[in-house]
């Protein structure tokens, strides 16, 4: 038995280890060590395979090292700091095996180094073990247990604080004694007496190798995140867009426009070196000198030429990137643009008029110039932007029969006039009074009812979105020699003109009139009668 007084329900199931030992046959027993031992091996080759696979990660690192000291310095430096935590760490568990076989076989523990598990005569031991591992403690607290808990802990908040504090979060580094744990009862237990108490000694050690396994497994995720940090600071191409390449940005009457359309990567946390020289179909890395430099920003490089003569331009440069390990690629560009005289494009987007009273849309633009360096201005009326869109918003009060739109320009730090058009005034067409989509002929007296409101409708040849309201009108219904008529103050039929037009006999004409319609320009306007006749 264990080396410390145990409680009533370990003496009860230390009685039932006995039992149960005594009742199982034999090479059943041998099988359950004998499972041990296989696990055991599994886990020792896993762990040759991760020291293979760390040796390799250490190799590329120190490459990257090589390649550029200054900038993986850093994170060398932690990365040698992992593994000197690590063989620490895989060293002492080493220490406690080899401590654990030595008392339990009751060798050296030089020769328990040697020994291999299969061969261990005492494999099926509990009692050393545990005594080994909780010192006649209850808990664990005394014995070896708690240090080897405590040396994990430690390990494993040391390899922690080596990483960005954003990775922490991201890697699943295990190692953890802090979980919940149970017996077959259900009962609670801490991580020492989870994995020590009455653990025969074949299946301590796997649990021993199992832990360097971790151990192993942490520093090679450690060493990683590390690796990956370096390269998060590398030109990568985090932004694709298509880019249209003209042949030329001028195309006069008569010509051709042609282009090539590509997909272009670049990275916006990295801006490359642009050197660049007009006048020349290309340059060569012994002109450097001669060019001018170009600062970028986002990975974005704008450049900015001037057109101070008419005809076509050149120009071609040189684009500096740094690769993954320092290294700097060069890329060769060139093209060309037209200088031409301005020309001025002022178009209504609904009609080549402006009506009184309304907000009257308009495009203005002059071709080469940006939007921010238009000044138009009007002669009659409000001209302004459309916080909805680029464009601008016309609005004429009355009084003038034609306006004319002027476009100045800010060139190069100088207002230019860009020229002027000029448009014509005109009132808002009346729309058109209807009512169950109807303003003459037949009409079934239940569908006329059911309508129940004049509606004004704008000619369909009419491009503005315009809404006009009925204010009143008057139905008058003839029944032989009496004639009924009633007023509405909007554009609904009142209840006596339903019952009027319920009660009518086919053949009976109806008329509306005095219909008053009020636009957007808050202008009443009368609107032709509608006349239908009840079949």
């Amino acid at each position: 038995m264990a080396g410390f007084k145990e409680t009533p329900r370990q003496k009860m199931i230390s009685m039932m280890y006995l039992v149960l030992t005594a009742l199982l046959a034999l090479n059943v027993s041998k099988e359950m060590l004998d499972a041990f031992i296989v696990v055991n091996e599994s886990v020792e080759l896993t762990n040759e395979n991760f020291n293979q696979k760390l040796d390799e990660t250490y190799m590329a690192f120190d490459k990257k090292y090589q390649n550029n000291q200054n900038k993986v310095r850093p994170y060398w430096e932690k990365a040698k700091e992992a593994k000197s935590l690590s063989n620490e760490m895989a060293s002492y568990v080493d220490q406690i095996k080899w401590e654990l076989i030595s008392r339990a076989e009751k060798i050296s523990v030089d020769s328990a180094k040697t020994v291999a598990v299969a061969d261990l005569r005492n494999k099926d031991d509990y009692s050393t073990p545990t005594n080994y591992f909780m010192l006649g403690s209850e808990d664990g607290s005394k014995g070896e247990g708690k240090e080897l808990k405590r040396r994990i802990d430690e390990y494993r908040q040391n390899m922690l604080n080596l990483l960005d504090t954003n990775d922490r979060a991201k890697i699943k580094l295990g190692l953890n004694t802090d979980g919940k744990y149970q017996d077959a009862d259900g009962l609670s237990l801490n991580w020492i007496q989870y994995n020590f108490f009455h653990t025969i000694m074949a299946a301590d050690i796997t649990i021993l190798n199992k832990i360097v396994s971790e151990v192993y497994n942490a520093e090679f995720d450690v060493i990683n995140f590390l690796m990956d940090d370096i390269d998060a600071e590398d030109f990568k191409y985090d932004k694709i867009e298509a880019k249209i390449l003209p042949n030329t940005n001028y195309v006069f009457l008569g010509d051709k426009y042609e282009a090539e359309i590509i997909v272009a990567a670049y990275s916006t946390t990295q801006n490359p070196e642009v050197f660049l020289m007009e006048g020349v179909d290309s340059l060569a890395e012994n002109q450097i000198s001669r060019a001018i430099p170009i600062e970028g920003k986002e990975g974005m490089v704008k450049i900015s030429l001037p057109g101070e003569t008419v005809g076509i331009k050149k120009y071609a440069g040189i684009v500096r990137v740094k690769g993954g390990v320092g290294d700097i690629n060069t890329y060769y560009f060139n093209d060309e643009y037209v200088v031409a005289e301005p020309s001025l494009t002022v178009s209504a987007k609904k009609m080549n008029v402006f009506y009184l009273g309304v907000d009257n849309p308009v495009a203005i633009s002059v071709p080469g110039i940006a939007e921010e360096s238009i000044s138009p201005s009007i002669s009659a009326g409000t001209l302004k932007r459309d916080p909805e869109s680029d464009d601008w918003i016309v609005n004429i009060s009355g009084g003038q029969r034609e306006t004319i739109i002027s476009v100045k320009a800010t060139i190069d730090g100088q207002e230019r006039d860009m020229g002027s058009k000029t448009f014509r005034i005109k009132k808002l067409p009346s729309p058109v009074a209807l009512i169950a989509n109807k303003n003459e002929g037949l009409i079934n007296r239940n569908i006329l009812v059911a309508a129940g409101a004049i509606i004004p409708k704008m000619p369909d040849d009419f491009e503005f979105d315009l809404t006009y309201r009925i204010t009143s009108f008057k139905m008058t219904l003839q029944r032989g020699l009496d004639v009924w008529s009633d007023k509405s103050n909007n554009n609904r039929l009142t209840e006596d003109m339903i019952r009027q037009i319920t009660s009518a006999n086919r053949g009976q004409k109806v008329w509306f009139e005095n219909i008053i319609a009020r636009g957007p320009d808050n202008i009443d306007r009368p609107l032709a009668p509608i006349i239908l006749t009840i079949n």
